[in-house]
C-alpha cells in the first residue's frame, strides 16, 4: 500500500512552467514504477509519463515529449513531472500513480487525489 499526494499545480500563462510533485508514503518508494496522467472534464485519463525504480529510464506520451520531464528522488520519496512550454490544451487535472509490475504495464494500483493545472491563453 503506498499514499500519494501530489502539488504544485496552478495557473499559468501559455508558454509557462510548472513543477508538479508527488510525495509517497508507505512501502519502499523505489519498489515501485511511477507515472504521472492527465484528466480533462469528460474524457479518461490519459497517460504522460513513466519512470523506473532507478530513474533511470523513462516514457513520454508523443505529446508531451520535448517538453515534460519525470524525474524521481527515491530518497525523498517524490516523484516530479517538470511541465515546460505550456498549452492550453494541457489544462486539467494531473494524477500520480504507482504500480509493482514490469516497467513497461500501464496499469497502475495506487492514485494521488490530483492537482489542477490551468493554462491560459
Amino acid at each position: 500500500q503506498v499514499q500519494l499526494v501530489e502539488s504544485g499545480g496552478g495557473l499559468v500563462q501559455a508558454g509557462g512552467s510548472l513543477r508538479l510533485s508527488c510525495a509517497a508514503s508507505g512501502r519502499t518508494f523505489s519498489s515501485y514504477v511511477m507515472g504521472w496522467f492527465h484528466q480533462t472534464p469528460g474524457k479518461e485519463r490519459e497517460f504522460v509519463a513513466a519512470i523506473n525504480r532507478s530513474g533511470r529510464n523513462t516514457l513520454y506520451a508523443d505529446s508531451v515529449k520535448g517538453r515534460f520531464t519525470i524525474s524521481r528522488d527515491n530518497a525523498k520519496n517524490t516523484v516530479y513531472l517538470q511541465v515546460n512550454s505550456l498549452k492550453p490544451e494541457d489544462t486539467g487535472v494531473y494524477y500520480c500513480a504507482a504500480h509493482s509490475r514490469s516497467y513497461f504495464s500501464r496499469e497502475y494500483d495506487w492514485w494521488g487525489q490530483g492537482t489542477q493545472v490551468t493554462v491560459s491563453s
